[in-house]
């Protein structure tokens, strides 16, 4: 489900609004606002900060009745406060129908917008009780000056939102076939032509890193191929987006704890971030080509699973010995990896996937980890990542640690059959960049980023999307 609140700009807000937001800073009108004492008065009263997120709440006569007037803070205007207090406005809205938000005077509106609908997302299977505000005023002196960031702020919000929506489906519908049709059904007249390649088609092409960690469920895996060309031609980059589309991981034979096991269905969160980026790129105007390509498999345990000691055949011919079939995500990535280098022949291959609990252990929920083979891609996916809020760190790519992967049967492990080096998250990349061909890559580690376990600021418990702001910002760089 899509995010189900509107929006609309305006100059003043409705006379019959009974829900005002307005910043601490704004010039306060007592014949709209209702404010019974100075405004100034009512934040020394409540020893208010003015800091982002930060609201103070006060009760008016409106209309013959009891409206409300929500003052916020917006720190120092800066982006990620711009974010925090829209978040925070239309959060404590929840459950009312409507609420007109008069915009910071200054910092930048698209970030309030966005930080505002990413706060109103929603997922709820069944009775929607408590849901959130069902439309959303942006008052600004002059609507016109502001209606196109605002617009931009949306598009990102709503974005962001379909790749949460995906990640949040359960497993029990979310097939790879599903998938697959969700990634038809949201690029469709974008400018993106897809190619799903069925169990049959993998097969003849060699892609025996996605059917064998498929092999074990009854939902057969799906390759996705989505291709974007801007209108008018490109501008003669071409990127390569690759995400990670488990749907269900169980951790196939290497079984997971019953507790980790209940959010393995947003294990595909990087595929999904990959979807709702080539939605978006038409109505955002990006000039490169992009082709974004989701591994989708679901890792089950069965008859017909594959095992521990197993050596499957990867796109391109590389063998791997599979030592834990619970390392199956980047099994996935190295057929659609090899098969971009090959085939694809990008400037730049970017990969996204929940790849390793090493990762959260080392930089948490607040950044993802990302490792890089070009120092230009790096910087610059990091500065899109300060930029949108999707922040990341520099992870070492430890050559020393290549030892590793090594096998006595096959050219590759899967994993470390050993414990000399640990370091799961960096050996994990090493692996990856084993079939990028040397080109520019990068890889982001999602595993901590990619779900959230509160109900916080932009987040709300599930998938939140992350990568989607990161990439999209990159793009237009």
């Amino acid at each position: 489900m899509p995010i189900q609140t509107t929006i609309s700009i305006a100059g003043r807000p409705a006379a019959d609004a009974t829900l005002l937001a307005v910043p601490y800073t704004a010039d306060l009108d007592p014949d709209v606002s209702g404010l019974p004492v100075p405004a100034r008065d009512l934040l020394a009263l409540h020893k208010a900060k003015a800091e982002p997120g930060e609201v103070v709440e006060t009760p008016v006569a409106r209309g013959g009745g009891v409206g409300r007037v929500l003052l916020y803070g917006t720190g120092d205007a800066g982006p990620d406060a711009l974010r925090k207090a829209g978040a925070a406005v239309v959060r404590r809205a929840k459950g009312h129908e409507s609420v007109s938000v008069t915009l910071p005077a200054a910092g930048p509106v698209a970030a309030f917008a966005e930080g505002a609908l990413l706060g109103a997302y929603t997922f709820r299977i069944g009775e929607q009780r408590g849901k959130a505000v069902g439309r959303v005023e942006f008052v600004a002196a002059d609507p016109g000056a502001v209606a196109d960031d605002v617009r931009a702020g949306e598009l990102v919000a709503r974005s962001v939102a379909i790749a949460r929506d995906l990640a949040n489906t359960p497993a029990s519908v979310k097939t790879p076939a599903w998938l697959a049709e969700r990634a038809v059904e949201h690029t469709a007249d974008q400018g993106v032509t897809v190619r799903v390649w069925s169990p049959q088609e993998l097969r003849e092409s060699g892609f025996g890193g996605i059917l064998a960690v498929g092999q074990g469920s009854a939902s057969p895996p799906r390759f996705i191929e989505l291709s974007y060309r801007p209108e008018g031609g490109d501008d003669g980059r071409h990127v390569v987006l690759v995400g990670k589309g488990i749907t269900f991981d169980s951790g196939g034979l290497s079984l997971k704890p019953t507790a980790n096991m209940k959010s393995q269905k947003t294990d595909m969160a990087g595929g999904a971030t990959v979807i709702a980026v080539l939605s978006a790129l038409r109505r955002r105007g990006v000039r490169a080509r992009v082709t974004g390509l989701v591994a989708a498999a679901e890792n089950m345990p069965s008859g017909t699973a594959q095992r521990p000691s197993d050596v499957i055949t990867q796109y391109g011919g590389r063998t791997v010995e599979v030592l834990n079939t619970d390392a199956e995500g980047r099994l996935v990535l190295a057929d659609a990896l090899a098969y971009a280098d090959a085939v694809l022949a990008p400037d730049a291959v970017i990969d996204v996937a929940t790849l390793t609990g090493a990762i959260n252990v080392a930089l948490g929920p607040s950044h993802a980890g990302l490792y890089s083979s070009d120092e230009e891609l790096a910087r610059s996916l990091i500065a899109a990542g300060e930029d949108s809020g999707d922040r990341m760190w520099r992870m070492p790519l430890i050559d020393d640690y290549r030892p590793a992967l090594e096998s006595p049967i096959a050219d590759l492990a899967n994993v470390e059959s050993g414990t000399t080096y640990g370091a799961g998250s960096i050996t994990a990349a090493l692996f990856l960049r084993e079939f990028t061909g040397g080109r520019p890559w990068a890889h982001l580690d999602i595993a901590g980023t990619g779900r959230s376990v509160v109900d916080e600021g932009l987040f709300t418990k599930g998938a939140t999307g992350f990568g989607v702001r990161a990439l999209l910002r990159w793009l237009d760089s």
